[in-house]
């Protein structure tokens, strides 16, 4: 969930200067151009973290980003999005039809776990996120709050804004869910139940979310199936034919 604030200061990306943007960062690879745009995250635990690993996670944004950047918003400022690590909220996909040209049908489910563990994640990211941009260090660019809002406060407003505004942060697993038990798609071997010579190697396997981004632990899949099918034991290789990457 994103948390918009204004900016107090003047921002050269604008509309009027983006040509300028651009040939800043193609012929002096300075300026507004060389933002990787996540300038910055980090992790904390919530009152519900149930040990010492880190239950949200936060990335600082130095732009307004609204609904994945598809709405264009006037006038500079930046953002805080807060998302709940381990979600207990399942989403579901479908096949539309027997067409394998048609796009599948997925049903998110945001914030419908039974226990409300992830909404009252999602109301302590905001107050963090909030808590974070009111230090010191922002005072020289801080504006007014321009999503949620300052009136949005108590508990009950804060969840009709996240249940408004919550959003994907590109990394589902678990479609193709890896297991020993009947309803695993594919075996600890990454094979798929019930089909010969057909496996899955992609983060769909993953049976639950880890904690953070999933590219790295999708290459680790990679190699690990990569050795399966070469026949060898799953363990790292130092012989000459497989040498160790650096």
């Amino acid at each position: 969930i994103c948390t918009l604030t204004r900016c107090r200061t003047r921002d050269s990306y604008d509309r009027l200067n983006e040509l300028a943007v651009g040939w800043n960062w193609l012929v002096h690879r300075r300026g507004p151009g060389t933002s990787n745009i996540a300038e910055a995250g980090g992790f904390a635990r919530s009152s519900q973290a149930p040990d010492a690993r880190p239950d949200l996670q936060f990335h600082f944004v130095p732009v307004q980003l609204d609904d994945h950047g598809k709405h264009r918003l006037d006038g500079d400022g930046y953002t805080v999005h807060a998302c709940v690590l381990r979600p207990k909220s399942r989403g579901r996909l479908r096949l539309a039809s027997a067409s394998a040209g048609d796009k599948v049908l997925i049903e998110a489910n945001y914030l419908s776990d039974s226990e409300g563990h992830d909404l009252r994640g999602m109301i302590e990211g905001v107050r963090m996120s909030r808590e974070i941009l009111a230090q010191a260090a922002f005072d020289p660019y801080r504006g007014d709050e321009r999503i949620p809002g300052a009136k949005a406060q108590s508990d009950a407003e804060i969840t009709d804004f996240i249940r408004t505004k919550a959003e994907t942060i590109y990394h589902p697993i678990g479609t193709c869910r890896m297991g020993t038990d009947d309803a695993a798609v594919v075996d600890p071997q990454l094979r798929v139940r019930g089909v010969d010579g057909l496996r899955v190697v992609d983060a769909s396997v993953m049976p639950c979310l880890i904690s953070g981004n999933t590219n790295a632990p999708t290459n680790m899949i990679a190699e690990r199936a990569a050795n399966l099918i070469l026949g060898g034991n799953g363990h790292a290789s130092s012989s000459s034919a497989h040498p160790p990457r650096r």
